[in-house]
């Protein structure tokens, strides 16, 4: 009896120790016993194990196979501990080895089966380029490299959240994939850290993320007396600010989210100040309009701000400034450049500029045409050159008579003042020096 009892408290201890109930277990043990008898000589076509789990005491019932496959003519076959022999008891081991594993991978991942969307800390144990691999205690999971932020460098032996995509049954156990690329991972971090949220007084309605760079997140209260912002962001931002230091500096936009489409638009395009925004509902489109200071800001550095918030709102953003509207509205058309592209003349070596439409505008063309439009776009304010019609005789006469000119100045300079230094006749010599330098 006291075999019994140790027996009853061993399997309870291996239960306890494996993580799976007492039921699993001595059902691995009644189907390793089956095929421990199976391996006896003389052993009959079918056997059942039974074990009272109370007592421990098993009892083998033996049975016949019929010409229609039925189990008929069931008896008593217990055997001797002495009986079963070695290959018997070296079958039991790994049968009641085997089963006790996969009882443990059904454990596990029945555990983890039904956490898809749910957020998991665990410690990086390896990483290379393909993945990282996470200790969640009792299992692994896989962060693969399409699944990680770009330039975030995973330390070994650093404690990580992410966000379980998927988890997948294998026959090495269950696979857990995680990530954390994904906008969910954002959401149960702010439950983390956000009662309001995680009591549902505040909802997340939309996100939009760019791993690594920035977030945007529309928040609504259900409790007019909640501020949805002010929750998030939490006294001087503690709360945000977990958020910011687990995502490791990723930055993130909190906007109140509105039924109304304009004004959600608008707010999601913070931080940029928004003067109008017009909805398009047939086109799916928003055009917004901002003024010129805020043009860059609203678009954000290489459109981010405004690829996040068409993201958010689910519409697509058209950003102009007041000064681009005024001119569409007046009329005025800017032309761009035809498409086209500069190609390399094999036969003359001369650059060609080949357009969409067929012209070929060779690049001294291409000079030409843009002098002429200069010249053409400032006629008014060119002064035409007086000599420019002028013959080689007239150009002859015009400079005797200038110097005959700057001779009677000369004399009458010398006769105003016959004896003075320090006379005006320098100056005029200086004048008389320029002039006839820009004649010549």
């Amino acid at each position: 009896m006291s075999q019994n009892i140790d027996m009853t408290e061993a399997v309870r201890m291996l239960a306890a120790e494996k993580g799976i109930t007492v039921d699993t277990l001595l059902q691995a043990l009644a189907d390793a016993l089956v095929s421990a008898y199976k391996r006896r000589p003389e052993a009959a076509d079918e056997v059942e194990v039974q074990i009272d789990p109370d007592t421990m005491e098993i009892r083998f019932v033996a049975y016949d196979i019929d010409d229609e496959g039925s189990w008929v003519n069931p008896r008593d076959d217990t055997p001797s501990k002495n009986e079963l022999g070695r290959i018997a008891a070296q079958t039991f081991r790994q049968v009641m080895n085997q089963r006790i594993r996969e009882a443990e991978r059904d454990r596990k991942f029945e555990e983890y089966a039904n956490r898809e969307g749910d957020i998991v800390t665990g410690i990086i144990q390896q990483s290379d380029s393909r993945y990282t691999l996470l200790d969640l205690g009792r299992v692994e999971a896989l962060l693969p490299q399409a699944e990680q932020v770009p330039y975030e460098r995973p330390e070994p032996n650093a404690r990580l959240k992410a966000y379980i995509v998927e988890v997948r049954k294998t026959s090495k156990g269950p696979q857990i994939v995680v990530s954390r690329t994904h906008p969910g991972l954002i959401k149960r971090l702010f439950e983390l850290e956000v009662p309001e949220i995680a009591d549902g007084i505040v909802e997340i309605k939309a996100c939009a993320r760019e791993p690594g760079h920035r977030t945007k997140i529309a928040v609504w209260s259900n409790d007019h007396n909640v501020d949805p912002v002010g929750a998030c962001v939490g006294a001087r931002g503690a709360r945000v600010r977990m958020v910011v230091n687990e995502l490791r500096g990723e930055k993130i936009d909190i906007v109140p989210f509105s039924e109304d489409h304009a004004d959600f638009v608008a707010k999601a395009l913070s931080p940029a100040k928004v003067k109008e925004v017009r909805i398009h509902e047939a086109a799916g489109a928003a055009e917004v309009i901002v003024p010129d200071h805020q043009l860059s800001l609203a678009i954000g550095k290489e459109g981010q701000n405004a690829r996040l918030a068409a993201r958010l709102t689910g519409w697509r953003v058209d950003i102009k400034s007041e000064t681009q509207l005024a001119d569409e509205d007046a009329g005025i058309v800017h032309n761009d450049y035809a498409d086209g592209e500069w190609i390399q003349n094999t036969e003359t070596g001369e650059m060609e500029w080949h357009a969409a439409d067929g012209t070929v505008v060779s690049a001294s063309q291409w000079s030409e045409g843009e002098q002429s439009s200069v010249v053409v776009d400032d006629v008014d304010d060119v002064a035409e050159p007086p000599a420019a019609t002028a013959t080689p005789d007239e150009a002859a006469a015009t400079a005797d008579e200038s110097k005959a000119t700057a001779d009677e100045a000369a004399t009458t300079a010398d006769e105003a003042a016959p004896t003075s230094d320090d006379s005006d006749g320098s100056d005029v010599a200086a004048g008389a020096d320029g002039a006839a330098s820009a004649g010549a």
